[in-house]
């Protein structure tokens, strides 16, 4: 019986102190989190952030300021925002899937799935290239005069390539939103209800819209522009595929840990989620994935910068292709920034650390102040494990 009694303090005692050292954990992330976040909402102006933390698999959000400046409401755990092109790798992540049950090959030509641009350049850019950026000089955004689906074909079938395909990164919306729409034909659903109905609910997404129904709306962010003017995206052509998904921190959150093995995933979801960090191209110190790009690690802040800087995002930089494709490596830093008018959102994890992290913004603030924040949390992390 004394045997019973000390064997039960004992574990009375571990409890205890396990339950102080993750206290302990969560208050010193927490602080390492304020020291990073909240210099640059000072700076930028930035009404509210909601950030998650991911540390040997255990996830943590971390809410600051205001959802909105006309109601004065925090921003919560609940809070939806738009994350602009961190979207992409969702759609890269049903395309990998579609390619592993056979429905579409990413060697393959866009054409093949769209006989509407058999005969145009879209018989020489294939799916891969869709994916990686490497059109051949696709521009950034789609003619503002382009509203519906035929007309969006008919831009396809005229464009024409400045640059040969794969030899040239252009970042581009055209060319992801085109492959979502490839993605979902291939499958024959829908690309909303892809997303709504197999993505989602197989990575455990339950607060992630492409459209926010009604009984959400109150917990919908109010987006501010560069200018501190009010913005919320407005629905137009590929935006479903590209840019277009509402979130809280902790369902992307959720999604980082998926790309870090997230336990109880389907297999083949896995799988594809994997191969989405297959490297393709290199650009500098930075290797573009399947829409992910990625840095060895430890990766140096001046170059993560480099990669997402305004060179990169907006202008036509030659590629080296990596032959064979690099296979997914843990000892990186994979990284995606994505932005709206009025929303600004970053997301980057280091598998080898188990380390993650996601920063989302009610305002449109610079790349470089998003990257530079996560860095530095995310290096103080590293040094902790």
């Amino acid at each position: 019986m004394r045997l019973n009694v000390q064997a039960a303090a004992l574990c009375a005692f571990l409890s205890l102190t396990t339950a102080g050292h993750a206290a302990d954990d969560k208050a010193d992330i927490e602080k390492i989190v304020a020291q990073a976040i909240q210099p640059v909402m000072a700076q930028y102006g930035v009404p509210g952030m909601a950030i998650g933390i991911v540390v040997d698999g255990q996830p943590t959000l971390y809410n600051f300021g205001v959802a909105s400046k006309a109601t004065g409401g925090p921003v919560t755990d609940s809070t939806l925002f738009e994350i602009g092109s961190v979207s992409k790798t969702f759609t890269a992540t049903l395309t990998a899937y579609a390619a592993l049950g056979g429905q579409l090959s990413l060697a393959d030509a866009a054409s093949k799935y769209l006989p509407s641009l058999r005969g145009s350049a879209m018989d020489k850019v294939s799916l891969l290239n869709l994916g990686t950026h490497t059109t051949g000089g696709m521009p950034l955004q789609i003619p503002d005069e382009v509203s519906n689906t035929e007309q969006m074909m008919a831009w396809f079938r005229g464009w024409k390539p400045p640059h040969e395909p794969g030899t040239y990164r252009t970042y581009a919306n055209p060319s992801i939103g085109l492959l979502g729409v490839i993605a979902a034909k291939s499958m024959k659903v829908e690309f909303p209800a892809l997303m709504e109905q197999q993505l989602y609910p197989a990575l455990g997404l339950k607060n992630t819209y492409l459209d926010v129904p009604k009984a959400r709306l109150n917990d919908y962010a109010q987006g501010y522009t560069k200018t501190d003017k009010p913005a919320r995206m407005s629905p137009g052509v590929l935006a479903d595929e590209a840019y277009g998904v509402r979130t809280t921190a902790g369902d992307l959150l959720r999604f980082v840990q998926a790309n870090m093995g997230l336990p109880g995933l389907d297999p083949k979801w896995r799988q594809a989620i994997t191969a989405t960090h297959t490297g393709y191209y290199r650009l500098g110190a930075m290797t573009q994935d399947l829409i992910w790009e990625q840095y060895a690690y430890p990766a140096e802040l001046k170059d993560v910068l480099a990669g997402n800087s305004a060179q990169v995002s907006y202008e036509a930089n030659p590629v080296a292709r990596i032959d064979p494709p690099l296979p997914p490596q843990d000892g990186v830093l994979i990284n995606k920034t994505g932005s709206t008018n009025g929303f600004g959102a970053y997301v980057a994890f280091i598998p080898a650390k188990k380390i993650g992290i996601v920063l989302l913004a009610n305002k449109n603030y610079p790349n470089e102040a998003r990257v530079s924040a996560a860095y530095e949390i995310l290096t103080k992390l590293a040094n902790t494990r």
